[in-house]
């Protein structure tokens, strides 16, 4: 189990400066509006033991010289579940995020909905959804923090619904509270090490480490509206034209050639992953986050090198559309053998991914700077490649199809894959003569 802050604790563990939003509380009955037996007097000893009138906290804050506004849940209170007087607070911090133009960062700990409220709780739940709403429309950035625990609506609207979501180290994630869950269910699944795996969590964070990674995160999200391209990566790999095809698909799938991670680490002195698909699924072989090159922030995509799966896709088409939400342009990387072909990844729905990394990148306003750096398989790769700033380096290949396969389906022999590759006309000279590439790198 993850170590439990109070809200102010949790507060002071990320934020150099708070000044705390005032909200004025309307006419409340004693006993709730179900006159619900006993719960004023449940409140008010939650506001002896804890010092909070109620079980968030909201205000304007300060990390490390990054102004947002910090919203944070006293789970003492009541277990930090959620009423009226709570959506007062959370709509409050809302409407200032978008009034002052400021991210939202929440430091989350709850059981979810207040029963002695019953219905109206519930509701406050279509509130949050509607200020998420309204503040994504706005252009400015959702930040959640999953304390320990984060459950029922609390998780399913301020958590989930964020745009980063990190979590503590043992934090208790999920819509199912422990005592709500079925008995046999395994635990792993409703942890923060879970949670990851299943793509649903950015990145694990120890408390120490918060105050550094929510300032980095602020320092790449807020702030944004720089429209300009990403400048091309430099190229490091190989130099000189391949003389035919094969040669330049034998160049691409070398192993000693430089991967997406070389070029990231050179591109970017600092840079802040995202991770996951939000549908159960994780792609190692995308990565995915936002970075800072000569001091302005850009988005990327990036395959390694691996044929890229459902989950991959669907994390780059929620990178892609988040970065243009925010107005930071987007830098590629394409590097796939291709699409993932295996039987898992059809039942994890290959061909919807694809179509939805095709229109998020399609559809975005902000440019979009592909660098083909290795391998250009088919549609696998395409559907990461700018229709009109790609690049190639020199040891790279586009194609419609492996040359191997095109041989397979045109029934050649294996000694004719050599000239098959070449009459594709894949290599980074022919993609400039097609009009697919801008120009090569590193030639």
């Amino acid at each position: 189990m993850s170590e439990r802050m109070s809200a102010r604790e949790a507060i002071a563990a990320v934020a150099t400066a708070f000044e705390e939003l005032e909200v004025v509380d309307g006419d409340f009955p004693q006993d709730g509006p179900l006159a619900w037996s006993g719960y004023g007097t449940s409140r008010a000893r939650a506001t002896e033991r804890t010092g909070e009138k109620e079980s968030v906290i909201c205000g304007l804050a300060t990390v490390e010289g990054r102004p947002c506004v910090l919203l944070s849940f006293e789970f003492g209170f009541l277990g930090g579940s959620l009423g009226q007087r709570t959506g007062d607070r959370l709509e409050a911090a809302y409407e200032m995020a978008r009034e002052r133009r400021l991210p939202l960062v929440s430091l989350i700990a709850t059981g979810g909905s207040r029963m002695q409220e019953g219905m109206l709780a519930l509701t406050q739940l279509q509130r949050v959804a509607r200020q998420s709403t309204l503040l994504r429309e706005a252009g400015l950035p959702q930040i959640a923090v999953l304390r320990d625990p984060t459950t029922g609506g609390g998780w399913a609207t301020l958590g989930a619904g964020a745009d980063v979501i990190l979590a503590l180290p043992g934090a208790q994630i999920g819509f199912a509270g422990s005592r709500v869950r079925p008995a046999d269910a395994d635990p792993a699944a409703y942890g923060a090490q879970g949670q990851l795996a299943a793509g649903q969590v950015d990145a694990i964070v120890r408390t120490q480490d918060l105050r550094t990674v929510l300032a980095g995160w602020l320092t790449l999200l807020a702030g944004a509206g720089h429209f300009g391209p990403a400048p091309v990566p430099a190229p490091f790999g190989e130099s000189g034209l391949p003389a035919d095809g094969w040669e330049a698909v034998t160049r691409a799938r070398s192993p000693e050639r430089p991967r997406a991670e070389s070029y990231l680490d050179a591109y970017f002195p600092h840079r802040q992953a995202l991770s996951g698909d939000r549908c159960g699924g994780v792609d190692p072989g995308m990565l995915c986050g936002f970075g800072l090159h000569r001091g302005i922030a850009y988005a990327y995509a990036a395959q390694t090198g691996t044929a890229t799966t459902p989950a991959g896709y669907r994390t780059a088409a929620r990178l892609i559309r988040l970065a243009d939400r925010l107005g930071i342009p987007v830098l590629t990387l394409v590097d796939t053998p291709g699409a993932a072909n295996d039987a898992a990844a059809e039942r994890a729905g290959q061909g919807a991914a694809i179509a939805d990394a095709f229109a998020a990148l399609a559809s975005a306003r902000v440019p979009v700077t592909t660098l083909v750096i290795g391998e250009g398989g088919s549609g696998g790769a395409l559907a990461l490649t700018s229709p009109d700033r790609t690049w190639v380096t020199a040891d790279s290949y586009f194609s419609v199809i492996a040359p191997e396969l095109a041989a397979a389906i045109l029934k050649r022999p294996e000694s004719e894959v050599r000239s098959t590759a070449s009459q594709l006309r894949l290599r980074p000279q022919d993609l400039v003569e097609l009009g697919v590439a801008r120009g090569v790198l590193g030639a």
